[in-house]
């Protein structure tokens, strides 16, 4: 059954995020919590394909379901009718690095101790989890994985057995953490949702009725018929019960503010507004600086599915060059594509094919989020040749990435990165483009520049908000997930 999962990623050479969380308190409506979190998980699916989960508390016993695999191949008729219907849900989506596939580091993991039990799902990554790991295994904890939510959830619950409640020990555990940690955690009687001081990833407030929910992006609570209210500030600590929505602020305070910049590049989905901005209007303006930037004489832009497609829209708003469609993108591919190389060529294969009859005998400008490898963008370039384009331009809305990324992506060393290896003529040989041009970092921070945070822009200029592991460290764990 296991090896079913071995060949999961069918998007190629990208940044991914990590996780995408999701909690709901239902207070004194005929809302059904597993129903609505189960649509939920659907809407946070780009976030996550690797597992999916859903956990309810139904009058102080919580049930949980849980498998490797996407939303719609972990839940069913069957399954979520072994669910409850309670008035408390967390569910949860997850990517992970280097398909290490362990199946105890699925979440919600639901951890039970002295005071009682919590479901806990966790969206980022967790900078000192070495040292802190360290710490409880030398008071005796033992751990089932690797995953950041279980460490977290035993730091919480070691803070809640000298607490006098779980909003205290959850806020004595946010100052210990360090790095990025969106968090919903689902408790006997509350929910409870918190940001770290930095406010790395996106966590947001919504409404249904006198119900209240949580979630990683605010696209889902408009998918779920609810209301959006606020982003939760960095640092702050949410708590929806059957009094209503309470908030409280850790005490330890960030230097400054830091939301993943990227989260705008390509992450979010465009239909969601984190921290003030609207993901669509962001990728908008990054193609309208890149006309400023590159102004190409061309016949055609496109878009290169789905991230590109925005930004390539700004490009011909602003260059007055026609938009055209010059992909179509296969969603309906099966997940065990083959095998190593030959797997990651199929799925480039299938993925996309260009448009001919749209294509031929013009100039393109392409556009897409980012480079990583360069090997996606090598076959896009081979795409468009080979449907009888005479030019390919090919426009990048974002600076090249020259660093790892530590607080919740998978761009985990400089090795990986074609930015650190080549230059920009380098890469446009290799790609065989006519020309290549990336956004500028300050044309990158004006397209979200109404943020209600600072901006995290680490992986393009390595200047990091919050302080970073040493290397010794981010070895030492990546190694550990590569042998399990």
């Amino acid at each position: 059954m296991r090896e079913k999962y071995l060949t999961v990623d069918p998007a190629l050479d990208k940044v991914h995020e990590e996780c995408g969380v999701f909690g709901i308190y239902k207070n004194n409506s005929e809302l059904d919590v597993v129903e609505i979190t189960h649509d939920a998980l659907y809407g946070l699916q780009h976030r996550g394909h690797v597992s999916a989960g859903i956990t309810v508390n139904d009058k102080g016993s919580f049930s949980t379901v849980k498998e490797l695999g996407m939303v719609s191949e972990v839940f069913n008729d069957k399954t979520l009718k072994k669910l409850p219907r309670g008035n408390i849900a967390v569910g949860h989506v997850r990517y992970t690095l280097n398909q290490s596939l362990d199946r105890a580091a699925n979440q919600p993991l639901v951890l039970r101790y002295k005071e009682g039990s919590i479901a806990i799902s966790v969206n980022g990554a967790i900078t000192n989890f070495p040292q802190i790991r360290k710490e409880l295994e030398r008071g005796g904890a033992i751990f089932q994985s690797n995953s950041h939510a279980e460490l977290m959830a035993y730091v919480i619950a070691t803070e809640r057995c000298s607490t006098d409640n779980i909003e205290d020990a959850v806020l004595r555990a946010m100052d210990r953490l360090e790095g990025a940690y969106s968090t919903v955690i689902c408790a006997p009687s509350r929910v409870i949702a918190f940001r770290d001081r930095y406010g790395f990833r996106p966590l947001c407030i919504g409404r249904i009725g006198e119900s209240y929910v949580f979630s990683s992006e605010s696209c889902v609570i408009d998918s779920i018929g609810g209301e959006f209210v606020r982003d939760i500030e960095p640092g702050e600590m949410v708590v929806a019960d059957e009094s209503g929505l309470h908030s409280y602020r850790q005490t330890k305070s960030a230097p400054r503010t830091s939301l993943c910049l990227f989260e705008y590049v390509y992450v979010a989905r465009p239909d969601s507004t984190i921290d003030g901005v609207s993901v669509h209007t962001a990728r908008l303006r990054a193609g309208e600086l890149l006309f400023k930037e590159y102004p190409i004489e061309a016949d055609m832009v496109c878009g290169v599915p789905d991230s590109g497609i925005v930004a390539a829209e700004g490009y011909a708003k602003a260059s007055g060059i026609p938009l055209g469609m010059g992909f179509v993108k296969n969603k309906f591919i099966g997940r065990n594509v083959g095998t190593g190389m030959d797997k990651k060529k199929r799925l480039m294969q299938t993925k996309l094919t260009a448009l001919k009859s749209n294509i031929e005998g013009k100039r393109v400008v392409v556009v897409d989020d980012s480079i990583v490898r360069g090997e996606t963008s090598q076959h896009i370039v081979k795409l468009l040749r080979g449907a009888g384009a005479v030019e390919v331009h090919m426009l990048i809305s974002s600076p090249p990435f020259i660093s790892p990324c530590y607080f919740g992506t998978d761009i985990t060393d400089k090795e990986s990165l074609i930015a650190n290896k080549m230059t920009v003529e380098e890469i446009k040989e290799r790609i065989g483009a006519d020309s290549l041009g990336y956004l500028s970092i300050e044309s990158l921070r004006q397209t979200a520049s109404e943020a209600k945070v600072e901006l995290c822009d680490g992986c393009f200029t390595e200047q990091y908000a919050a302080e970073v592991p040493t290397t010794f460290f981010v070895d030492k764990y990546a190694n550990k997930i590569k042998k399990n």
